[in-house]
């Protein structure tokens, strides 16, 4: 919905059909007059809004003059409840003038669904099943270094000698290293050597 007339819209209007094509089906696309109030052209729209009607900009001298002429991101709701991540902009004649306002408004109902779809897969809803991990010792393993490092908030290549001996504590409490190759698999999993491992357990047993 574009007025080929007006030659705001010849000079800006590649910008616009970029923005519009590369953010598309989700984005709309808005060239405002500044001086008549009214919309110039719509790429993608994502309401009604068509060239001519009101835009209902307000007053452009009544924005915060230590914001370089870019606005948001800020939230705008549309009448159907969509959310809507919009940032403006003031393009500028060479003289400084206020040539046209241009407004992105992306519609959030895709990255919202989709970060519901994704929580709902991450979060457990019940507790895991221990006696099915009982006789399971490289899960034990796996389970107590991956515990750590969400606990810490440092990866197995960044842990401390503390942070081993932790984990070490923890395998020696659920009795991992009963078994008889548990330390070499524990050794190549906390990215040690087996004489590390060893020592660490000699000294936790005193």
């Amino acid at each position: 919905m574009v007025s080929e007339q007006d030659p705001r819209v010849r000079r800006w209007g590649a910008v616009c059909e970029a923005v519009a094509l590369l953010l598309g089906p989700y984005a709309e696309v808005v060239l405002h007059d500044p001086d008549t109030d009214r919309v110039l052209a719509v790429w993608n729209p994502l309401t009604a809004r068509a060239p001519g009607d009101p835009s209902a900009l307000g007053d452009l001298d009544r924005l915060d003059p230590s914001v370089r002429d870019v606005y948001g991101p800020y939230e705008k709701l549309l009448a159907d409840g969509r959310r809507l991540s919009s940032v403006s902009a003031v393009l500028r004649e060479d003289d400084e003038w206020p040539s046209v306002v241009l407004c992105v408004n992306l519609d959030r109902t895709p990255l919202e669904r989709a970060a519901a779809v994704l929580s709902a897969f991450g979060a457990p809803t019940t507790p895991r099943p221990e006696p099915l991990f009982e006789q399971d010792w490289s899960q034990r393993i796996a389970h107590a270094i991956g515990t750590h490092v969400r606990t810490s908030g440092r990866a197995v290549d960044r842990f401390t000698r503390a942070d081993r001996l932790a984990v070490l504590r923890d395998l020696e409490q659920a009795r991992v290293f009963t078994v008889r190759r548990a330390a070499p698999v524990v050794a190549e999993a906390l990215r040690v050597s087996r004489s590390t491992v060893y020592g660490l357990l000699t000294e936790l047993r005193r």
